[in-house]
């Protein structure tokens, strides 16, 4: 029923937002630490899955040791 409604449709309204305080040189280094505090927890990841490949290692060793 409301297909063919006869005059203009109802437009969207536009938003444009304008900071009042940007300052670009901070933002920049915010995504500099954010970039190389995700380099240190994707390095810290792989530890850990070494740690736990060599415990998981040490595992079967004393399982086969004690059998």
């Amino acid at each position: 029923m409301g297909l063919f409604v006869p005059g203009r449709r109802a437009q969207p309204r536009r938003f444009s937002y304008e900071p009042r305080f940007y300052n670009p040189e901070k933002d920049e280094s915010i995504k500099r630490r954010m970039r190389i505090h995700g380099r240190a927890r994707q390095r810290r990841r792989t530890g850990g899955l070494i740690y736990l490949v060599a415990l998981l290692a040490f595992a079967i060793y004393l399982y086969n040791l004690l059998s």
